[in-house]
């Protein structure tokens, strides 16, 4: 019987990879289940209710545990300073493989399989198992509900009898996932919203939603791949740039989302261009850990610059820990379903087009080099 563990997450990481309701569904699957003292408990999940799913409590990272693993659930990278997994043991989450060396070392000495979730492809068997995409919902919504906290007036326009408050005006820049989720939960809240995005066929989402698109530079446009945009031209950022400057005048709120995968973030907002926003208007960058759409954004901090307020929002999701965790994990089964047999076995087809993308080690034989530039193939490793 193949043993999973759901590790204690570290680093301030308040998700975790496995919900109750998901160690039920995976005991159906035959695999034993295996829940490290405490992994819940900042979602919401105690460890009773672990139990009483079937899992097996255990302490954190003990030695002798981690090495009997044949499957680890994490939400986090691996690192060195964790214990070391037995030969052959599949590791899944979100690995942040883009320009990591050290996890391409890690995999390769200790001859593990691993799926980066963050490769998975937009495809339609692999919809349920998009964690970018519900995590990214999160990070949207709570996006526009830290920025009208920081923001100094109403959302919604109201009429009172000291007179009428007109509503706030927000640019959302990016329709992808978190972006709609953004004008969606700006729209209940009252305001206004614009929306700016590379593609033009967006404009029927964000319009359905009740927003204005804003159209993009006609030259120039950046096309897609894998269901992600690709990245933009310098001739079309700066043409991008100049469409936004034209509308910052009245704007109250600016939430960014622009991101494109293994790159950094479009810088959008020059420091010049945040300049325009009046003082008490409030920019959230949620594609800070990419180098930000806006030049002044820092991870972490929020930046006041000339009375605009500038919060680089890094990890949003981990904010609303229970239901993102909720979800996290139930992308996780779905995969973890396609993956095990009936019987309890594992077969990793590298040859699967839902796996070959984010399939990044099978075995300790790199298959993803391509993600860290001017990696140093060894003995034994092929692309």
């Amino acid at each position: 019987m193949l043993k999973v563990l759901i590790p204690l997450e570290e680093g301030g990481e308040t998700r975790v990879a496995g919900s109750p309701d998901t160690v039920k569904s995976l005991s159906k699957l035959q695999l034993l289940c295996t829940v490290e003292k405490g992994a819940g408990i900042a979602s919401g999940f105690s460890d009773e209710s672990y139990v009483s799913a079937g899992a097996q409590l255990v302490s954190p990272k003990e030695n002798s545990v981690w090495a009997e693993t044949n499957l680890l659930l994490t939400v986090g990278p691996l690192n060195n300073a964790q214990p070391k997994l037995s030969a052959g043991a599949l590791v899944v989450g979100q690995l942040a493989p883009h320009g990591n060396a050290n996890l391409l070392q890690l995999l390769q000495q200790q001859q593990l399989s691993a799926i980066s979730l963050e490769l998975l492809p937009r495809i339609s068997r692999a919809q349920s198992m998009d964690v970018l995409s519900s995590q990214a919902n999160i990070a949207g919504y709570k996006a526009v509900l830290l920025a009208a906290a920081a923001l100094d007036r109403y959302m919604p326009m109201l009429m009172t009898a000291a007179g009428t408050v007109q509503p706030a005006k927000v640019l959302v820049i990016g329709a992808g996932v978190a972006g709609l989720q953004a004008v969606a939960t700006a729209r209940r809240l009252g305001a206004v919203v614009k929306v700016s995005d590379v593609r033009a066929a967006a404009r029927e989402q964000v319009e359905s939603l009740g927003a204005r698109f804003i159209e993009p530079p006609v030259q120039g446009v950046p096309g897609e791949q894998g269901g992600y945009a690709k990245e933009a031209t310098a001739t079309f950022l700066e043409a991008q740039r100049q469409g936004l400057a034209e509308q910052l005048g009245d704007i109250d709120m600016v939430i960014c989302t622009a991101q494109v995968p293994g790159r950094p973030a479009p810088l959008l907002l020059t420091k010049e261009i945040t300049e325009l926003l009046r003082p008490g208007a409030v920019v959230v960058d949620l594609a800070v850990a990419q180098g930000g759409n806006c030049e002044l954004s820092q991870v972490g901090e929020t930046i006041n610059h000339k009375g605009v307020l500038v919060i680089g929002a890094d990890r949003l999701p981990a904010s609303v820990p229970h239901h993102a965790s909720s979800l996290y994990a139930r992308n996780v089964a779905a995969l973890l379903e396609v993956l095990i047999s009936k019987s309890g076995e594992m077969k990793l087809d590298p040859e699967d087009p839902l796996l070959d993308p984010c399939l990044v080690s099978l075995e300790g034989v790199l298959r993803r080099t391509d993600l860290v530039p001017n990696w140093s193939l060894g003995e034994g490793v092929k692309p």
